[in-house]
């Protein structure tokens, strides 16, 4: 058993150690996580068989649940953790690459900054970017994750931490798991709350950013923001 279990992945790791991981497939990569095989199919095999279950696309295997995985015959819960945990290291390393120094001067700039975090979740979280006067990033902070269609929002705990940390203006990111970006009535009222509640507090919401996938939508960009009154 053991000497089928190293047999069934030399392959893979005799191109990775000759031209480097680079020069791999993406099936490739996928049977050197998995390691081994399942009684008889190599680990070549189930990885073909995990890139069918998402169609092949990298963007489905990084949002598949775990307990999804397991459908494939010969995936168990270890397997696939390991599977998700790579995921989760490119996710992070793609994040903070993008995190590094960055200004932040349109919509689109908070759309890539949070969709490596955002687009691929089956739930709502809803984050503050925190601003210094340059529009260079201070802090992102999560202030809530719910669930499929709504997370609860405390006005107290988004202020309470901009002003702790001396933000002089933020942007509100949420997303949306649907993929449809188009924001809720709940959506827009919690928007109005906070803006009225940043010009009082001399704090500006400079836009709220909805993440669904591949899309956005930008309550600044639609104008939203302007048409918001005082005292609805």
């Amino acid at each position: 058993v053991f000497f089928c279990a190293m047999s069934e992945s030399i392959r893979p790791r005799e191109r990775a150690a000759r031209e480097g991981l680079g020069a791999l497939e993406n099936r490739e990569l996928l049977a050197l996580l998995l390691g081994t095989g399942h009684r008889g199919k190599k680990a070549e095999r189930l990885a073909d068989d995990v890139l069918e279950l998402v169609q092949g696309c990298l963007s489905n295997l990084a949002s598949w649940p775990i307990e999804g995985l397991t459908l494939v015959e010969g995936i168990g819960p270890a397997k696939a953790t390991l599977v998700a945990a790579a995921m989760e290291l490119g996710r992070r390393r793609q994040d903070a690459s993008r995190r590094a120094g960055i200004r932040v001067a349109c919509s689109r700039d908070v759309y890539l900054h949070f969709a490596p975090r955002l687009a691929d979740l089956q739930h709502e979280e809803f984050w503050i970017l925190l601003l210094r006067r340059s529009n260079h990033v201070l802090a992102e902070v999560c202030i809530s994750r719910g669930g499929l269609t709504g997370t609860v929002v405390d006005p107290k705990l988004v202020f309470g931490r901009a002003l702790a940390l001396r933000a002089a203006a933020m942007v509100l990111v949420h997303n949306h798991p649907s993929g449809n970006p188009k924001p809720s009535a709940s959506d827009r009222e919690l928007t109005a709350n906070l803006c009225r509640a940043g010009e009082y507090l001399d704090l500006p919401v400079l836009d709220h950013v909805i993440v669904a996938g591949g899309a956005f939508v930008s309550f600044a960009d639609e104008g939203w923001l302007r048409r918001i009154p005082p005292n609805a």
